[in-house]
């Protein structure tokens, strides 16, 4: 049954938003990513400390919530500003506090991908749960955060130069996108990594932690980074607007990801757009969960033998 104004899928198009409302947002939104860090380290030589990131975040915060009050419009802007302090927040005391806990850290520290990589994806999922709260606050009901299920059948907007035709549905491109992507990611993987032809024997020890780990990571990812961005961003900058941020943050914060540099940011940032498209027109996080996850369960196997790392090492 269709719920009134979440069950109908929205066209991305949208009404265009005040050109000063779109600018702060993505000044907030770039200013917020990574790229403050990957310009000072990478161009700059100087390394930027977790305290020093998190307080220039709460910095940039403080200084837009004062321009609410300046001009009126940038007040749609609030829900995304509370949003940014509860996560600057939530990452400062679960990875500068919790995660250096001697328990956690005896984990973090091991050289076991069964044993680091959970450690650190609990510690991630805390960081979640917290946004999650915190979106329940500002929409009360989860659908409207994409949450759900939603409707994987769900008709999907065209993108001619990526073959998706007028008429298309989710149901068909969620499963060529998982399709494509994922090649496109094993061939950067076999080209990147020390591969060699027993790699695929050699992941068999790792699988349930590789699996496991895949799981938990897709959520996080797409409910912290995605989901939740999209959510508040609608309303103050449009759909199209909102993807084009969304897929920005996400991209920007997989420099130091795999795959790494300005590579991974642009993969990252192209499935940042599919998949939080794939959120606006189909209502939940279905398509979004299983594209990431078959993504980084490639990721994941290769990283497991230590065939590739994190930042290129």
């Amino acid at each position: 049954m269709a719920v009134q104004g979440l069950g109908r899928t929205p066209a991305v198009h949208s009404p265009r938003r005040p050109t000063g409302v779109v600018l702060a947002a993505w000044t907030v939104i770039l200013a917020l990513s990574l790229m403050p860090t990957v310009v000072a380290q990478e161009v700059l030589g100087e390394p930027v400390s977790a305290d020093l990131r998190a307080g220039s975040s709460v910095a940039v915060i403080l200084a837009g919530l004062l321009s609410t009050l300046a001009w009126k419009p940038l007040r749609t802007l609030r829900p995304l500003l509370g949003l940014f302090l509860v996560l600057v927040a939530a990452q400062w005391a679960v990875y500068t506090q919790l995660g250096r806990l001697p328990i956690f850290l005896g984990w973090l520290r091991d050289r076991s991908f069964s044993v680091y990589m959970p450690a650190e994806l609990v510690l991630n999922l805390i960081v979640t749960l917290a946004v999650v709260a915190a979106l329940v606050g500002l929409k009360r009901d989860r659908r409207a955060f994409y949450l759900s299920r939603g409707d994987p059948s769900a008709p999907a907007e065209p993108i001619r130069w990526l073959g998706v035709k007028p008429g298309a549905r989710w149901s068909k491109t969620g499963r060529d996108l998982s399709i494509v992507i994922s090649l496109g990611t094993l061939a950067f993987l076999a080209i990147a990594g020390r591969t060699s032809i027993d790699i695929a024997g050699a992941v068999l020890p790792f699988l349930p932690a590789v699996l496991l780990a895949a799981a938990l990571n897709a959520f996080n990812e797409e409910m912290t980074y995605k989901a939740s961005m999209l959510s508040v961003l609608l309303e103050p900058v449009g759909s199209r607007q909102a993807l084009r941020m969304v897929a920005a943050y996400f991209g920007i914060a997989h420099f130091y990801g795999v795959p790494y540099g300005l590579v991974g940011v642009v993969l990252a940032w192209f499935l940042g757009w599919i998949l939080a498209k794939s959120m606006l027109e189909t209502r939940g996080l279905t398509w979004a969960w299983i594209i990431h996850f078959v993504q980084d369960v490639l990721i994941f196997g290769f990283m497991a033998t230590g065939a590739i790392t994190p930042g290129g090492g």
